[in-house]
């Protein structure tokens, strides 16, 4: 029998398909079109605090109100035990609580963003974009309700507090922080979806960074003991210190150093290196693993 591929002429044999899917171009595509399907992912992000808060007379602010006690009871008893002016450690753990709360809901909510929405995922064409973006959403309407603790503590020791047209630098550091909850989210998202362990090791790790990250203590409790001020670069090993001084500082009306920025813009660069990598390779696989 002749070679039947001998009679095809070699212009009409098709060439191999190559796919596309593990291209940085698709891994953009994605955020963009996750990026222009906002009116969705901006709906359901305010419909999960309205649903998880549905029939209860204050909603959302129960939120505000448990952090508030929060702040309250730890700023009494930790100004007490670290011999600090309650007029600016109130404030100093108030924010810091605050801020907080973005971050460990990036990490630990964004860990397990693509396999809560797995219906979703599974029965809706649209990007994984869309799932990242609506938790972000959703972890920053957490956050502004939680603000309103912060005006009331600033109100009531505003004498305490140097504000400034400096104060203006916590818009773009907020910014920055929400960018970074993107890739924080799509980079853990996706591995914690393909190895379901990284989850809970995550959850246990962020347990431990809040008790060596300056929430509860500061770092001026180390630098006003005589000859111990190079002890407090220590907590400066801590990526997340970077992280809330570059936002809670201006909000306090405190000064702060360049360097803060410089360190927190390169962790920005390679993480987002880094999830646009794990996008493009794994994008396509997610919806078999969840």
């Amino acid at each position: 029998m002749s070679d039947i591929s001998a009679a095809v002429p070699d212009e009409q044999i098709p060439p191999n398909p190559v796919s596309d899917s593990r291209t940085f171009a698709r891994a953009f595509a994605d955020l963009r079109l996750g990026w222009s399907q906002r009116e969705l992912w901006l709906h359901l992000g305010w419909q999960d605090i309205k649903q998880k808060y549905r029939r209860s007379v204050l909603g959302p602010f129960w939120i505000t109100i448990a952090t508030g006690v929060m702040a309250l009871a730890l700023g009494l008893l930790y100004s007490v035990i670290l011999d600090q002016d309650l007029a600016y450690f109130l404030p100093f753990l108030t924010v810091g609580l605050i801020i907080w709360g973005l971050i460990q809901g990036c990490i630990i909510d964004g860990s397990e963003v693509f396999i809560t929405n797995e219906g979703l995922i599974k029965q809706l064409p649209s990007a994984l974009s869309v799932h990242v973006y609506r938790l972000v959403w959703r972890q920053f309407l957490l956050l502004m309700h939680n603000m309103i603790i912060y005006v009331i503590m600033i109100a009531v020791f505003w004498s305490s507090h140097d504000l400034s047209w400096a104060s203006l630098m916590a818009f773009p550091a907020l910014a920055l922080l929400v960018i970074n909850g993107v890739w924080v989210s799509i980079l853990f998202g996706i591995f914690a979806t393909r190895f379901r362990d990284v989850a809970p090791l995550l959850a246990s790790l962020v347990q431990l960074l809040f008790y060596v990250t300056p929430i509860v203590w500061s770092t001026k409790v180390i630098t006003d003991r005589p000859g111990q001020e190079d002890r407090a670069k220590i907590a400066e090993i801590n990526p997340l210190y970077h992280y809330l001084d570059i936002i809670r500082a201006p909000m306090l009306g405190e000064q702060q150093q360049a360097y803060h920025w410089y360190i927190v813009l390169g962790i920005t660069v390679i993480g987002w290196g880094l999830a646009l990598l794990a996008l493009r390779q794994f994008r396509a696989r997610v919806p078999y693993w969840v």
